[in-house]
């Protein structure tokens, strides 16, 4: 696996030196560098060209700047935020400003090592059950696009979604896909933690409004 380099930048001290410890513990990253406020993220850049740099929006200075001129000075650095705020409004704009990774501190170190990964491959990184709220209050078209894909459904989860959107009972799905009824329970109730939404027509409207299983539902509609 390469090694992906990053830089994170928090102004809580204690935070900042476990997350580096952390990282720097594990040999599939090496951290080059650190800062713990908006300005820090430009000295560092101006040295090093980390493949992510991890960055809390709750800093002094302007951060979503920061964001901004690091996406578009075309080295190809990543942005992940790694924060508390926990508003629809502070994802969406730093996702306009072009962070592609989203992680709520309070999260578990397995996933926020994948949401480095995963921003590093060029995919986009959402907690999981933040991720379709901010999809909703996302104007940009290709940014929900991004985000909806970040829920990351599993193949089965997949398949018991496109059925449900194809009008079946649990009982069907069951048969169409050989499992037991309690298995399909099983599924739907991942369903309505993934999409955050408390029961299975909102599952439904959630899929919808994030455009998982259109192009199934279009391929049903012409048969």
């Amino acid at each position: 696996m390469t090694v992906v380099s990053v830089a994170f930048f928090d102004d809580h001290p204690i935070l900042l030196s476990g997350v580096v410890g952390i990282f720097n513990a594990n040999k599939d990253f090496s951290v080059v560098g650190v800062g713990t406020c908006a300005d820090d993220v430009g000295k560092v850049l101006s040295k090093q060209t980390p493949d992510v740099i991890v960055v809390d929006l709750n800093m002094p200075g302007h951060i979503l700047s920061a964001i901004a001129q690091t996406v578009k000075s075309g080295v190809g650095t990543k942005v992940l935020v790694f924060t508390a705020m926990t508003t629809v409004e502070h994802a969406i704009a730093a996702l306009e400003a072009g962070a592609t990774g989203y992680v709520l501190k309070g999260s578990s170190e397995e996933d926020l090592i994948s949401a480095i990964q995963a921003v590093s491959n060029g995919d986009t990184y959402i907690t999981p059950g933040f991720a379709s709220k901010v999809v909703a209050g996302l104007r940009n078209t290709s940014l929900r696009r991004a985000a909806a894909d970040a829920l990351r459904l599993s193949t089965r989860e997949e398949q018991v979604l496109r059925l449900l959107l194809r009008g079946m009972t649990n009982r069907e799905i069951a048969g169409e896909l050989s499992l037991s009824d309690k298995t399909v329970k099983h599924y739907m109730t991942i369903l309505m933690q993934r999409l955050h939404v408390r029961n299975r027509i909102e599952v439904v409207l959630a899929a919808r409004e994030l455009g998982i299983g259109e192009g199934e539902s279009a391929r049903n509609r012409m048969n």
